[in-house]
């Protein structure tokens, strides 16, 4: 009997994979080592995006938990330029498992966003995780040439999946994805401009803790630093006052005056290697000794606030681990390096970080996409007080009045952070308690802003439970 009921239940999944679906046998995985038992499904594998050049994608897919036919597709890109986000947005922060303590084997994340969603994570641009291209010149590259890539990438994965072409699709991201998703964005409204058939169905974009602009955002740290108490108010004030960052860019961080550049540098020096730039009330971890434990068996899992702050070296040692990338169906040209989280292969063109984001937000905004703009308030490296500006810069642009006041929003009868809306197109939400990676460090939260986003709705300004809590 028990026999047959596996029989069966194989030609089930191969009838539903095979022709009820169209989705890729090939790419279903069908357990990873140590994965917790789960009732959905998940996928990965490659895309090719430039044949003749041997370039192509590694992308990470999973279903939403419950009812996946009547949820959208939901795109995350992580930043860096040049980090994983299947590392990143699918293990660490939004996706269905984080890794476990002693880096052999998964646990559930019960906030996973695929309570709300499809998720799709892909490792881009090429050279990022186990993405890669055969023509080496290929890993020097720069922002056009990843939107185009995932544009690309996009129309090819349909082919995969053809049954999410008709479905809502949303583009989400984190901090260099401040420039991945607007550009990826507008890209796909040029090709929906161009096309007389298939047309991408975009209903809305989120960007947590996002590169905008960096003549603003490189300031705030520092405003950050000081209205922290992380450093003096003699540098605070010197840096606030001596430093013109109006002419500031990546490829050239000293054009500002000496004493600016002194009082940075000693900024740097005070706040030093033993905080997490990123979440600021976060303990470090200590990866030499995590690695050792790792490799000895033993679970190294550090606790701070309720995170595993060591869950980048567990995830590290789980990802090269042959059976997981056998499982994943990843690493198929058996690259001559190991996976890590932000690339160590690619010449990324360091002067598009200093594009300036708002003007392909606004056209997003004006073709009735809507745009939340998401800050971790315990982030020092993308910080709020740059954020909020630029998205009230960028409403005052669009002649947006207020349609939402600046004010507190609750989950689990909580403050979940603070939000306010513009022209009912433009939010920026803060999420309290927060890090840079949103979702590592305020998962219950940042599941409950997703969740809102993608169902049109606005965070609740008062404490009576709400379907999200």
């Amino acid at each position: 009997m028990r026999l047959w009921w596996n029989f069966a239940a194989v030609v089930v999944v191969v009838v539903v994979v095979g022709s009820g679906y169209g989705f890729p046998e090939e790419d279903l995985v069908t357990k990873l080592p140590g994965q917790p038992v789960v009732k959905f499904r998940q996928y990965a594998g490659y895309v090719d995006v430039d044949v003749k050049n041997g370039r192509s994608l590694f992308y990470y897919f999973v279903e939403a938990a419950e009812d996946p036919d009547r949820k959208p597709l939901t795109l995350w890109l992580n930043g860096g330029p040049g980090c994983s986000s299947v590392g990143g947005g699918a293990f660490t922060e939004l996706g269905p498992f984080y890794p476990r303590g002693d880096g052999r084997g998964l646990r559930i994340n019960s906030k996973s966003w695929n309570k709300a969603s499809n998720l799709l994570f892909v490792e881009s641009p090429a050279g990022v995780g186990w993405s890669y291209s055969n023509t080496s010149s290929d890993y020097t590259c720069g922002d056009a040439s990843t939107a185009m890539d995932m544009h690309i990438f996009l129309m090819e994965w349909y082919k995969k999946f053809p049954t999410f072409k008709t479905r809502d699709l949303f583009l989400t991201g984190e901090s260099y994805a401040g420039h991945y998703i607007p550009q990826l964005a507008v890209a796909l409204l040029d090709h929906n401009e161009h096309s007389t058939e298939f047309k991408f169905k975009i209903k809305g974009v989120a960007i947590g803790n996002p590169l905008l602009r960096l003549d603003r955002d490189v300031p705030a740290t520092y405003e950050f630093f000081w209205s922290h108490g992380m450093i003096s108010d003699e540098i605070g004030l010197t840096i606030m006052n001596d430093c013109d960052f109006d002419d500031y860019t990546f490829g050239s961080p000293h054009n500002v005056s000496l004493p600016c550049n002194h009082a940075i540098s000693k900024a740097n020096e005070i706040v030093g290697d033993y905080i997490n730039n990123y979440d600021v009330i976060l303990d470090v971890c200590y990866p030499s000794i995590v690695e050792q434990e790792l490799r000895l068996r033993k679970m190294a899992t550090k606790i701070s606030v309720g995170v595993d702050v060591c869950m980048s070296s567990e995830r590290h040692f789980y990802f090269n681990l042959p059976e997981v990338q056998k499982a994943l169906h990843a690493n198929r040209t058996n690259l001559p390096y190991s996976w890590s989280m932000c690339s160590e292969v690619l010449n990324y063109n360091e002067t598009d970080g200093n594009i300036n984001i708002l003007p392909l937000l606004k056209r997003i905004v004006q073709k009735r996409i809507p745009v939340w703009i998401f800050s971790g308030d315990q982030d020092s490296v993308v910080p709020l007080l740059g954020s909020r500006t630029l998205v009230r810069e960028l409403a005052h642009d669009l002649q947006f009045k207020i349609t939402v006041p600046y004010g507190a929003w609750f989950h689990k009868g909580q403050v979940g952070g603070w939000a306010t809306e513009y022209g009912n197109m433009l939010t920026f939400a803060t999420v309290r308690g927060a890090a840079h990676m949103v979702p590592y460090a305020q998962p219950s939260r940042a599941l409950h802003l997703f969740s809102s986003f993608v169902r049109g709705r606005r965070l609740p300004n008062n404490t009576r439970p709400s379907i999200d809590d």
